[in-house]
């Protein structure tokens, strides 16, 4: 009977050593242990939470989604899950800094439905110690062929009612508004990325990385502090047309315990995959002037007549001046047949390879080559995208066989204003950040790269760091830019604007915000607007500003007749070794430090918003045991945005790595500063000075 009593023992602990426990709990760590994920299944159903030295950051949020026909995909069971780590470093072709490090911890969980049709979906979270991100992966399967979602059911609750600084989604001007500020529960559906300040003064930042063929992601308050993802839709409804295999976006949150380190954060362009352009040595930075700046002055236009600006002559003159001070390229608006009448809503008149007869591109383009300097191109499309799609290929052709290298592109219209025609032929009408519209901007920066040209997206879909596996891909605006000071109804943009960009759009990555106004009153031609900064601020706005292509948007006229500070803006280049940030608040005021990737010198920028400041900025990040010279470009003393924009001092002094400075900074102004390294004579100059 005891025998007989063991052995059924035996058989049972055999069973229970053998059988798979019902696991519904993984967690994963950041490589220094600083930010943990739990991922949960509660009745099925897949959650996740994040905390930050063991408090809770985002508070339990939902996952999965719903497809057509109100089909539920939430309800799973793990399959099997894994842990893997991640440590490498990789150079960026061109950026903010060279080498970034890519370290990681992932976790992998596949699921699969609990009942019928029991279709699979993988979950990956990758913890970086500054923030995380997790996509959704649908493997080939033979339950789960072509599918329509209808929502996204991923949330973000954050555990704190944060401050957030936030632009509107679905309105008619794209992204293009001022950024306001109001607690998370206050929210309603916004754009990303959106930041956060905590009550605890942590800062967080939600967005979205390697946005390929899905729906642009905003962020909906659904109560309290959960903000769940909110995809644009299609026309009819649908959010995302998919088939598998295929992959979501990566949702990304990155945290830091000061603003700046948000700048500082490469989590994004971490998550997009590498490089796919073998031969980048056509992909190059620069800066750049160009026949735009006179039309949004009302002193050219942009359609043929006897104020036309694209012309010949105009833009040899551009050219001209462009060679003399050594700028890569000059752009060129309005020189294609299209822009007569109302183009914002009869974009298919716009003809890519036919200019106006006052234009003779051949001629202009062999005149640039032989000064040294590049047309750059452009194609606005006025939203008329499949008549831009119609020519894309001929397009980027024409342009290559000029040798023009780099193209700006267009897409103006009140959204929702992008037409497309169904699989019924009827005309359906689309938002500018719908999956219709993420497939196009991809399929021209594919296209362009085959042509070896760079695209500067104006109305882009939002950067989410495609620029590391495109890095054709430069620039993009996607945020209201220097063009609003000169016509806006309301005055332009505020001083506290370009104080908030660095931590809100730009932490999507570069903006194309055209800084560099000399004439800042322009009272003749707009006497209701001005730019609403100091001279000093322009200045600074090239280094905390960033964008591997920027543009000198004043008139050539007003450059020459400022020849002392227009001495920065030649020298301050647009591609960067390394980045540091000395001054962080939101909405106040900024300093950014940036080393120069082809040489030893530094710059600095800094800005401040209606208020003045000084801010000491110790200058540690220099090279130890190496005097410098600092070239500095500060508001006078009696400098103010309102009553004295121009007011500028320009001064040099020696520094060294120990040295601090402070930084005066006028009401709605800024300061720029270029170290380079001091010689000999520098030396003796400046201490007998």
């Amino acid at each position: 009977m005891l025998k007989c009593v063991l052995i059924l023992i035996l058989i049972f602990v055999f069973f229970l050593a053998c059988s798979k426990p019902d696991i519904t709990m993984l967690q994963v760590k950041s490589p220094d242990g600083t930010l943990s994920l739990t991922f949960r299944l509660q009745e099925g159903a897949p959650t996740y939470e994040v905390a930050r030295f063991n408090q809770p950051v985002i508070k339990t949020s939902r996952l999965g989604f719903i497809f057509k026909p109100a089909d539920s995909f939430n309800f799973f069971k793990i399959v099997r899950s894994a842990n893997t780590s991640f440590d490498g470093t990789w150079t960026q072709v061109w950026g903010e800094k060279k080498e970034i490090r890519n370290n990681y911890n992932e976790l992998r969980v596949d699921l699969r439905e609990i009942v019928k049709p029991r279709r699979k979906m993988i979950l990956v979270f990758r913890l970086f110690d500054d923030g995380l991100g997790f996509r959704y992966e649908f493997p080939e399967q033979r339950n789960l062929t072509e599918f329509d979602i209808m929502d996204e059911l991923t949330e973000f609750t954050l555990a704190d009612d944060a401050t957030a600084w936030w632009i509107p989604a679905y309105e008619w001007n794209r992204y293009e508004y001022l950024y306001q500020s109001n607690t998370t529960s206050e929210l309603d559906t916004v754009h990303t990325p959106v930041t956060f300040e905590t009550t605890d003064g942590l800062f967080m930042s939600i967005h979205e990385a390697a946005l390929t063929d899905y729906s642009s992601m905003t962020l909906k308050n659904s109560g309290g502090t959960t903000l769940k993802a909110d995809l644009v839709p299609w026309s009819d409804g649908i959010r995302v047309k998919a088939k598998t295999p295929m992959v979501t976006p990566w949702r990304t949150i990155q945290i830091a315990d000061d603003a700046g380190g948000l700048i500082t954060s490469y989590l994004i362009l971490n998550l997009n995959e590498p490089n796919k352009i073998e031969d980048t040595s056509w992909i190059q930075p620069g800066k750049y002037i160009g026949i735009w700046w006179e039309m949004h002055l009302n002193t050219a236009t942009w359609g043929s007549g006897p104020n036309h600006g694209a012309t010949t002559e105009n833009t040899k003159h551009y050219i001209d001046f462009a060679a003399k001070y050594g700028f890569d390229g000059v752009l060129v608006e309005g020189w294609n047949v299209g822009w007569d009448g109302d183009w914002t809503a009869e974009g298919d008149k716009f003809q890519f390879t036919i200019p106006y007869p006052d234009f003779d591109i051949d001629e202009v383009t062999r005149y640039a080559k032989r000064k040294g300097v590049r047309l750059i191109g452009h194609h606005e499309t006025g939203a008329a995208v499949l008549n831009y799609e119609k020519q894309l290929q001929d397009a980027f052709q024409y342009y290559q066989d000029l040798g023009v290298r780099v193209v700006k592109t267009g897409y103006v219209g009140n959204d929702p204003s992008i037409k497309r025609i169904d699989e019924n032929g009827q005309e359906q009408w689309e938002w500018h950040h719908g999956q219709f519209m993420v497939r196009h901007y991809r399929k021209v920066v594919e296209e362009a790269a085959k042509h070896k040209i760079m695209i500067d997206a104006h109305e882009p879909i939002k950067d989410t760091g495609i620029r590391r596996t495109y890095p054709n891909m430069m620039t993009r605006e996607g945020a209201r830019g220097q063009e609003y000071n000169a016509w806006d109804p309301d005055g332009g943009n505020p001083p506290e604007h370009e104080t908030i960009l660095p931590f809100t759009r730009l932490l999507a990555g570069p903006m194309d915000f055209t800084p560099g106004i000399f004439d800042l009153l322009y009272e003749e031609v707009r006497p209701n607007n001005r730019v609403n900064t100091t001279l000093a601020k322009q200045l600074a706005l090239y280094v905390v500003l960033y964008s591997p292509l920027h543009m000198a948007a004043d008139l050539p006229e007003n450059y020459e007749a400022n020849p002392e500070p227009f001495r920065f803006i030649l020298d301050v280049p647009t591609d960067w070794n390394d980045t540091k940030v000395l001054h962080a608040r939101i909405g106040d005021y900024i300093t950014i430090a940036r080393q120069d990737r082809n040489s030893d010198d530094w710059y600095l920028g800094s800005l401040t918003d209606e208020n003045g400041r000084n801010l000491q900025a110790a200058l540690s990040f220099l090279e130890p045991n190496q005097q410098y010279v600092a070239e500095v470009y500060r508001d006078g003393i009696d400098a103010d945005w309102q009553t004295n924009p121009y007011a500028i001092d320009i001064t040099e002094m020696l520094v060294d790595h120990n040295a601090s400075l402070t930084l005066r900074l006028a009401p709605g102004g800024g300061q720029a500063i270029r170290f380079r390294k001091a010689t000999l004579k520098d030396v003796n100059r400046l201490t007998v000075k």
